[in-house]
């Protein structure tokens, strides 16, 4: 039986804080709580999307509310939709579950950290016996046309869903929506290199929290599946109403002096030229 050991990763910086940024200042502001003002809270429904705002140097948090409940984000520059999170690009960098310390990058030819995660109850988490782990970039958002070839029937209250009717107030439609970073979702590739879920172990309080460094619109879905420990596909499929909660949001404001020494990240300085005349 081959011996698995720990293969170095592909993509290493010459330097840590390229991938890392300041980690005593990350800490520092997870850790200082009262040196922030909440300034916006609010649910988002059952089977139901929302999109906000955040401005950079800003901290938010996604709360498990009342229970398990998996959420798809999806993120964008403000001002400049074009760039957005690059869950693929993430996954090399930090993994393809993530937790505190860890970011979330922009697309091309941006290439720069959109958040960084400043806070995760569920980091003891760790690895199941089944090789799972949470809160993932491995996968994607649910969407009805794959449904729709799964099962044969149209539902319209899928993550991509959702998150397409969350962004369209802030004039964006179904082709702005992204691959996803899935809250509260613990995955995992089975012996056959198949994606697999499992149920969520969010509890009443628990949350992932992020630290704004850009200015950022953000949507999250409250996903159909809820804490998918139903089948949502396949022969032993479902109906997961039942166990499908809300999700809190929580913007807070950062005071200004914690903010001393941290400036927003610069898009990759590569000339873009490729090579071309």
């Amino acid at each position: 039986m081959t011996e698995w050991k720990n293969h170095p990763p592909a993509y290493q910086a010459n330097a840590a804080s390229v991938l890392s940024g300041d980690q005593d200042f990350y800490r520092r502001i997870a850790a200082e709580t009262g040196c922030r003002t909440k300034v916006q809270e609010f649910e988002i429904p059952l089977r139901d999307g929302r999109a906000w705002e955040v401005e950079a140097g800003n901290v938010f948090r996604i709360v498990a509310v009342r229970g398990p409940q998996v959420g798809d984000l999806n993120l964008w520059n403000r001002h400049d939709p074009n760039e957005r999170m690059w869950a693929s690009r993430s996954r090399q960098l930090h993994g393809a579950h993530v937790t505190t310390l860890d970011r979330l990058w922009s697309n091309l030819p941006y290439m720069r950290p959109m958040v960084t995660i400043t806070g995760d109850s569920l980091e003891g988490y760790g690895v199941d016996e089944h090789g799972g782990r949470v809160h993932d970039l491995l996968g994607t958002r649910c969407d009805p046309y794959i449904n729709r070839l799964l099962s044969g029937e149209d539902f319209d209250h899928h993550c991509h869903s959702n998150l397409t009717r969350a962004v369209a107030p802030f004039g964006l439609t179904e082709t702005d929506v992204h691959d996803v970073l899935n809250v509260f979702q613990v995955t995992g590739l089975n012996a056959d290199e198949l994606y697999f879920m499992k149920a969520c172990p969010a509890k009443p309080g628990d949350y992932l929290e992020f630290f704004a460094e850009i200015d950022l619109l953000c949507a999250l879905s409250t996903c159909p599946g809820g804490d998918l420990s139903l089948p949502m596909w396949g022969p032993e499929a479902q109906d997961t109403l039942s166990v499908c909660q809300p999700l809190g949001v929580e913007v807070y404001e950062v005071d200004d002096d914690q903010l001393h020494g941290w400036s927003q990240p610069e898009c990759s300085p590569y000339a873009g030229g490729h090579g071309m005349t």
